[in-house]
């Protein structure tokens, strides 16, 4: 059976360039025979409020996160950190998320490729109960790296995301043998 690990989009802002790199990456998921993958783009969803209350859910959303083994987050960093619209929809679930793994792909303008936005959001990720893999995918200066209709202009960037992607299904696989076959006060033996 394959594991589902959506990509999640992590803003909704209207010149997004990282919608981008959210495609490439599920491209790249897609190419693994174990894995089925999918962008879950914000913009369809709606969460109104705020935290994990019943009438902040959006239910599609729910079933996303319950069927998923693990996560791909790719988002822009904004101002050394992440988007609200990322932190809202981690925000709407919460048991969801526990023993996953989650892997991030962060963007920026400059060279550093978002990083200090990818150190703000695995404190956030680590109280959700996600575990956060250690293989990290930047994509700096983004507009260097697709032209205006969102084409790959470097090939190289492919071989990078799937480093990203071996680390995070083995941690799928593993974490979900353990969710499956070792009692935690948060999951019962089958």
């Amino acid at each position: 059976m394959k594991l589902y690990i959506p990509v999640l989009a992590g803003t909704t802002r209207e010149q997004r360039k990282s919608i981008y790199a959210a495609r490439l990456v599920a491209e790249v998921g897609n190419t693994f025979e174990d894995v089925e993958t999918e962008v879950i783009d914000p913009k369809d969803y709606y969460f109104p409020g705020d935290g994990n209350d019943p009438e902040g859910k959006d239910p599609r959303y729910t079933a996303v996160t319950e069927r998923a083994e693990g996560f791909f987050i790719v988002f822009p960093e904004y101002n050394h950190s992440f988007p609200g619209t990322l932190k809202r929809m981690l925000d709407s679930e919460l048991k969801n998320y526990i023993h996953k793994p989650v892997a991030f792909g962060s963007v920026s303008n400059g060279q550093w490729g978002g990083v200090r936005g990818i150190e703000a959001l695995i404190h956030p990720v680590r109280e959700m109960g996600m575990v956060a893999t250690f293989t990290d995918m930047q994509f700096p200066k983004i507009n260097d790296l697709f032209d205006d209709n969102g084409t790959l202009l470097n090939e190289d960037y492919r071989e990078y995301i799937k480093g990203a992607w071996i680390e995070l299904i083995w941690m799928a696989k593993t974490l979900k043998y353990g969710r499956e076959n070792l009692e935690s006060k948060f999951h019962s033996q089958p």
